[in-house]
């Protein structure tokens, strides 16, 4: 497990939550390199302030949900906030521990790799933003 100092991610989440100024800093593989100060604020939005795309695919979730790469919980919150059993799972203790903080009940440090029929059944698995990241 990550400790604080070397939780990158998590930081912005958690110093976002603290009303810190953040940057995020993309840099991907082919070269792109960019930078903002509102998304790490995006991480914590309310619905209302999310991007229509996603706001339309929320009404496909059913049921019991896993919200896998969570963030800062905002979307596993949304859910639980509709009466959804929900949990959200980060490999970011700190990102975790903003969810905690925000009133998420369920939520655990975990890889993707330690999902597992352990877990019980889902019937919709979230995967939104950059997760996709997460399976290369």
């Amino acid at each position: 497990m990550l400790n604080e100092k070397q939780d990158a991610y998590g930081h912005q989440p958690y110093d976002c939550f603290r009303g810190d100024n953040v940057v995020e800093v993309v840099e991907r593989d082919e070269g792109f390199i960019d930078s903002s100060t509102s998304l790490p604020k995006y991480y914590l939005a309310d619905y209302k302030n999310w991007r229509p795309h996603e706001k339309d695919a929320m009404r496909y979730a059913k049921g019991r949900i896993l919200d896998i790469g969570c963030g800062g919980g905002r979307i596993s919150l949304y859910f639980q906030r509709k009466g959804s059993d929900v949990l959200g799972i980060d490999v970011s203790p700190l990102a975790i521990k903003v969810c905690k903080l925000r009133g998420l009940r369920k939520a655990r440090v975990m890889s993707i790799t330690g999902v597992s029929p352990r877990l019980g059944k889902f019937d919709t698995i979230l995967v939104i933003g950059n997760d996709f990241g997460l399976y290369s």
